[in-house]
């Protein structure tokens, strides 16, 4: 029997900071890697509204935990994130 593991998801900010900081190459990443991987199963991605950490690049959320997320460490952060259980 296959044990059904739960869905992650991951909130991306799409608001104007963050979008002007690059949201969308973000999600694009993301995007690509969840597709690499094979796990378009177990993580879902999301848009979302200002988490108030505009100035540290593009927010993203999971666990209650804000990243800072650029294009340099966009493959670092989505590694950590599907790392945690």
């Amino acid at each position: 029997m296959e044990e059904e593991r739960e869905m992650k998801t991951i909130r991306v900010c799409v608001g104007s900071a963050c979008h002007v900081n690059g949201s969308y190459k973000v999600v694009q990443a993301f995007n690509r890697l969840i597709d690499e991987q094979g796990l378009k199963e177990e993580i879902e991605l999301v848009g979302s509204f200002c988490m108030g950490h505009c100035a540290e690049g593009v927010s993203v959320e999971y666990n209650d935990v804000i990243y800072a997320v650029s294009m340099k460490n966009v493959e670092k952060i989505f590694n950590q994130i599907i790392g945690e259980n």
